[in-house]
């Protein structure tokens, strides 16, 4: 599960696709494509971060879909605003990688104020949405020219 939610075995991890994106790039539109390389970032950081709170206790409060998941504009407004979402999201993948190897934290029992969710399953949600737009990432970097 650990490996999983990790990004690693089969496909790149997080820090592979994000790693050596030019800054010009960051907010880069492909024809066809509804989403640049920052509003991917910012969409992976702000799910995982909602599913790692909503596993960590009942007083958290899920943005509004879609508008409370996506970033308003296209690129980052600084660099060290990027920065501070790739930080984010390494953080929030660090905690619930903790949360999981907790030993007192049982994967298959029900999360007390969800609705039959476990921590099992929000660990495998958090593996397979990041899986999921990790790859689209690196498809975008490949349309822009950017993927090794």
């Amino acid at each position: 599960m650990i490996e999983l939610l990790r990004g690693k075995g089969a496909h790149a991890d997080f820090d592979q696709a994000i790693e050596g994106l030019p800054e010009e790039l960051r907010g880069a539109r492909v024809k066809g494509v509804p989403f640049t390389p920052w509003r991917l970032l910012e969409h992976l950081r702000l799910a995982q971060w909602d599913i790692l709170e909503f596993s960590r206790g009942p007083r958290h409060k899920s943005p509004q879909w879609p508008e409370g998941y996506w970033p308003d504009g296209d690129a980052p407004p600084s660099a060290s605003t990027w920065d501070s979402s790739v930080a984010g999201f390494r953080r929030d993948l660090a905690e619930m990688v903790k949360l999981v190897k907790d030993p007192s934290n049982n994967l298959f029992s029900p999360i007390p104020h969800g609705k039959g969710q476990t921590l099992l399953r929000e660990a495998l949600l958090v593996a397979d949405h990041n899986s999921y737009h990790i790859g689209q990432f690196i498809l975008l970097r490949r349309l822009l020219g950017a993927w090794k």
